[in-house]
């Protein structure tokens, strides 16, 4: 056994990397129970519906673990009769992340299959599987622009959506921010080298487009317009200098730099509410071990060896942050309760309300802003 934990191979090659000491949950990230009255619309048999998408009817989707992406009324309710809800459409693989187009069809990562579009009669179209001649890991997340091109992250290149905990173990920078522009059919790679590339989100004026770096507990900015954006368009160092945050470690042919840094949860997906607001899913707090043993290589392969149930896990706690256009917190929703809508994994806001997706419940789950 002792041979075992300390010298068995093992798939990950851990890089070193200190992570700054965690921010207390106190000031703007001060523990409150303000998602306690969080409501669970259930969507039936099945499992982990990371993502919701609402279309222009009001309807309510989300995608389960098994490829279905199931579809609710706008209120929420079932079917009557005792019916299972609506199966939209299935794909075949794992349906994370989900948003409408400006022509109501429903785009979507998917982990396995790749860039999907499904129109409005549920029919699957491939729109791609790579870029620049690399093809497609693990897909996450998505956002659409107001000129149609969409803006998707590849968590991992090398690890499967089954072995996410392997990527975030490793500590590699494994991830890219893609871009697919619907009038040439091709997509191509924005930024690399991001250490598990997360949730997407365009801003309002279509200028900037956000990504969560779940590996690093912060949110990247890229520019898409203006001096920062033109700057990055002619780098020739292969290299982008990111403010605030360490060496340059993500080459570009873009210019990042960092929205909020040093979170105290790890960061999943991000929207926009279209106006004054990101919203931000933490889909749980960090955890002080896997943070002590972030600078040691070695003893992440030790912890790669142990059995499953031994490994850190997401906990059972709600975390929702809302930002301002400069990266300011104005927003801090949280539950700590054991019996809260647990890992968050995604927030979007429509008609007054969040709606939220999780990798640890069966409902999606809605909640009034109103609510305090």
């Amino acid at each position: 056994m002792f041979a075992y934990l300390f010298f068995a191979p093992v798939p990950i090659a851990p890089a070193a990397w200190t992570p700054p000491a965690a921010p207390a949950l106190t000031g703007q990230y001060e523990q409150n129970s303000r998602l306690a009255p969080v409501q669970r619309l259930s969507l039936g048999e099945g499992h982990a519906p990371e993502d919701v998408a609402i279309d222009a009817e009001g309807k309510i989707y989300a995608g389960f673990e098994d490829g279905r992406i199931v579809q609710l009324s706008p209120d929420g309710t079932q079917p009557p009769s005792g019916m299972p809800p609506r199966v939209f459409a299935n794909t075949n693989g794992r349906p994370l992340g989900l948003v409408f187009d400006l022509e109501g069809n429903l785009l979507v990562t998917d982990a396995l299959k790749g860039l999907l579009s499904i129109n409005k009669a549920g029919e699957v179209k491939l729109l791609a599987d790579e870029a620049d001649g690399v093809k497609f890991g693990c897909l996450n997340d998505l956002d659409v622009g107001a000129d149609g091109t969409i803006y998707f992250t590849e968590a991992s290149n090398k690890f499967p959506m089954s072995q996410h905990i392997n990527d975030l173990l490793e500590h590699q920078p494994n991830g890219r921010l893609l871009a697919f522009d619907p009038k040439t059919g091709k997509a191509r790679t924005l930024l690399k080298g991001i250490y598990f590339a997360n949730g997407v989100a365009v801003s309002p004026d279509q200028s900037f487009v956000l990504v969560a770096e779940t590996g690093k507990y912060r949110v990247l900015r890229v520019w898409l317009s203006g001096p920062k954006a033109a700057q990055g368009a002619t780098s020739g160092s292969g290299q982008s200098d990111i403010p605030k945050s360490g060496p340059p470690d993500i080459p570009t042919s873009s210019q990042p730099e960092v929205f909020i840094d040093n979170l105290p949860g790890f960061p999943d997906g991000i929207s926009s509410n279209g106006n004054d607001k990101f919203w931000l899913a933490l889909v749980t707090p960090r955890q002080k071990l896997f943070d002590r043993l972030l600078p040691h290589p070695f003893w992440r392969k030790v912890v790669y060896r142990l059995p499953k149930s031994l490994q850190p896990a997401a906990q059972r706690y709600s975390f929702v942050l809302a930002l301002d256009g400069q990266g300011r917190v104005v927003e801090n929703l949280q539950n700590p309760s054991r019996d809260c809508y647990a890992q968050i994994a995604n927030v979007i806001e429509h008609n007054g309300s969040l709606y939220f997706g999780s990798i640890g419940e069966d409902t999606v789950g809605k909640f009034e802003l109103n609510k305090k």
